[in-house]
């Protein structure tokens, strides 16, 4: 029995019918986790990236079934990694249209990695390699349903953007400087504009080092400072 005929035997395709369907349960609960949150990359796009994968590995698998005898001296060249290493790319690009940066803040990081994860476990399907899938599938779903309940318990620092217009006085920066040293805060990106005609400053700060939300607390402090004609946050 060669391997040009194994691939007309109605085992194989049983067997390639299995991979596709595991392919799109492990997509597709992995899909309804982020589709539950509200994800612009949810259910339909992880069952489809996960089925794609699975089935452009079982393609290259069939190239080398019907190929594999051709002999070295031909002009017919196969390598089969080659499908895996443009799936690797390709979902790159999928993963970047996801990725939304508002602000200081970006969104959509957890969701990429979701569909680079997917992808990858419909390459492992798609290659029979069954265990490394469902463990992939089974530690995806732990860490996505269940370590988000740890990050309230988890000290990390929070990010805060301030606007601050405001008179033109010599005194001004030293004050707003003297009142983020009292509160504890570090700047980690300043950006300041004069306006000489109005005689106006505007002061564009990012502040952290602090670990509850502080916009109210900050704007109000701000708000009674001398000179100060409006302050935002986000």
């Amino acid at each position: 029995m060669t391997w040009l005929s194994a691939l007309h035997l109605g085992h194989y395709e049983l067997e390639v019918i299995v991979r596709i369907l595991l392919a799109a349960l492990a997509g597709g609960l992995i899909g309804l986790e982020r589709e539950k949150h509200g994800r612009p990359a949810g259910l339909r796009t992880h069952l489809l990236v996960t089925v794609g994968s699975c089935l452009m590995m079982v393609v290259s698998e069939a190239f080398f079934i019907k190929y594999g005898d051709v002999p070295g001296t031909s002009v017919v060249r196969l390598d089969p990694a080659r499908i895996a290493a443009q799936i690797v790319t390709g979902i790159g690009f999928l993963g970047a249209g996801v990725i939304l940066k508002e602000g200081i803040s970006v969104r959509g990081l957890t969701t990429a990695a979701c569909l680079w994860l997917v992808a990858g476990i419909g390459m492992s399907i798609g290659m029979g390699l069954y265990f490394p899938a469902i463990l992939s599938t089974v530690l995806a779903l732990l860490s996505l349903m269940f370590l988000k309940k740890l990050e309230p318990f988890i000290g990390k620092d929070r990010y805060l953007k301030l606007s601050v217009l405001a008179f033109n006085r010599e005194a001004f920066c030293d004050d707003l400087e003297a009142l983020f040293a009292e509160m504890k805060l570090r700047v980690s990106d300043l950006e300041m504009v004069t306006d000489l005609e109005h005689e106006e400053v505007r002061i564009d700060v990012v502040v952290t080092n602090h670990h509850r939300r502080i916009g109210k607390e900050m704007t109000a402090a701000i708000s009674k400072m001398p000179g100060v004609k409006k302050v935002s946050f986000r």
